[in-house]
């Protein structure tokens, strides 16, 4: 029988909702279905020894419904993954009777889904469809996934070394972005890198002051092109650090966010779990009463008819206990995903605090250098008054020497005349 399922979550945890192709996790093989004809090629035309080969039931994904399984065998069939060295490619082949069932070319793409215990699927895009293995055990199951890994890994080597040697020279271009991404990392550790060299230049300012500049310019110019340049710095710092705080803000308020929001839904899921493990308890003693029923009515020999309503009343009590079961495990796993986020959101508060501690660091050093800017403006304008008036005076007492001058000259050329 082909089984329809009414949603994704009926098909079990190991199915990807995002998908088109959606499936029962562990169909029905064995029935009256006839392999479909595909077409492709049989293990003598890949001309290879099978790496790996093991026995499964086969299933193609319906392709008008996209939601039922078709059995390509009617029975188990072996299954084998093979080398074309021709193609240079590998592949998964069943072979029933005279007809190829699978002839999947493995990409590096793929991904082999585990459904259930015993089934399994992969997609196939070159062949449009999506093909099943049921097997007769989970270690075999697991066996064929590990061979599926490491087949997929080596497609994915091939791959690259062919990349490589078609773009031979993509390497050494992909390698110019580092300087930037290096003074990406500059510029973030800039905060840091003024913290460290805070206290030696505060000295270096300080000595200034008395010292002067060097290259012969005057001490209060030279110190006010230093704190012009410590003042620019600093703005630059505190801008940064202004962002990188924003930066961090917006971050919390989108974590608190997802946080109150996976709160509600974790709550709501609680309730519903309190709600489905009160129902669970109900159907036990619905299941319990009735497998008493069931043996009443074997031992008294009852009706056949109500002996199977109790049969089939009971394996639906029996579905719903594993479809809750099956919930609960989803809402644990919610709940420790929320115990991580938490974390997370602790640790962004820490480092917003952090950030903020330095950003009102930084705006007392801009004040403070603001202050020394401008005492040292006010300390030049003084000393330029005080040349002004001093070159008045010198400007007059040579005015005096020369008009002196020009007297002693002429009493000289009176007297020699004379």
């Amino acid at each position: 029988m082909i089984r329809r399922a009414n949603s994704w979550r009926d098909l079990g945890p190991g199915v990807d909702a995002t998908s088109s192709f959606v499936a029962p996790p562990s169909p029905t093989w064995g029935g009256a279905y006839g392999p479909p004809d595909v077409p492709g090629d049989t293990k003598k035309d890949v001309g290879e020894q099978p790496i790996f080969t093991t026995k499964a039931h086969v299933f193609q994904i319906d392709s008008g419904t996209k939601k039922d399984w078709i059995p390509a065998s009617k029975s188990s069939v072996s299954v084998s993954f093979y080398y074309d060295s021709a193609r240079n490619t590998y592949r998964i082949i069943s072979v029933d009777g005279s007809k190829a069932i699978v002839n999947s070319t493995i990409t590096p793409n793929m991904t082999f889904t585990k459904t259930s215990q015993k089934f399994g699927q992969w997609s196939d895009p070159r062949a449009n469809t999506v093909y099943g293995l049921g097997f007769s055990s989970e270690l075999e199951l697991t066996k064929f996934i590990d061979k599926f890994k490491e087949i997929k890994e080596l497609t994915r080597q091939a791959a690259g070394l062919k990349q490589g040697e078609i773009n031979g020279t993509v390497e050494n271009h992909a390698l110019s972005p580092q300087p930037n991404r290096q003074s990406l990392h500059q510029r973030t550790n800039s905060l840091s890198s003024i913290q460290q060299n805070d206290s030696g230049s505060l000295r270096e300012r300080r000595n200034s002051f008395t010292h002067g500049g060097t290259n012969g310019l005057p001490a209060n110019a030279t110190t006010e092109t230093q704190l012009k340049y410590e003042n620019d710095r600093l703005k630059l710092a505190l801008a940064q650090s202004s962002a990188n705080a924003k930066k961090w803000e917006v971050e919390l308020q989108t974590l608190k966010n997802n946080n109150a929001r996976l709160t509600a839904a974790l709550q709501e899921s609680t309730a519903n779990v309190e709600e489905w493990k009160k129902q669970l308890a109900a159907y036990k003693e619905e299941s319990v009463r009735l497998k008493k029923r069931l043996l009443d009515q074997d031992k008294g020999g009852g009706d056949p008819l109500m002996v199977g309503q109790l049969t089939d009343q009971l394996e639906r009590i029996r579905l719903d206990n594993h479809n809750k079961q099956e919930e609960i495990k989803r809402l644990t796993a919610q709940l420790q995903d929320l115990a991580v986020r938490d974390g997370q959101s602790s640790a962004v508060q820490l480092r917003i605090q952090s950030l903020e501690e330095e950003n009102r660091t930084l705006s007392l050093r801009f004040q403070d250098t603001q202050r020394q800017l401008q005492e040292s403006r006010s300390s030049r304008d003084q000393e330029t008054r005080d040349l002004l008036r001093l070159q008045e005076s010198l400007g007059s007492k040579i005015t005096e020497l020369y008009e002196t001058h020009e007297t002693i000259v002429a009493t000289m050329r009176r007297e020699s005349n004379s």
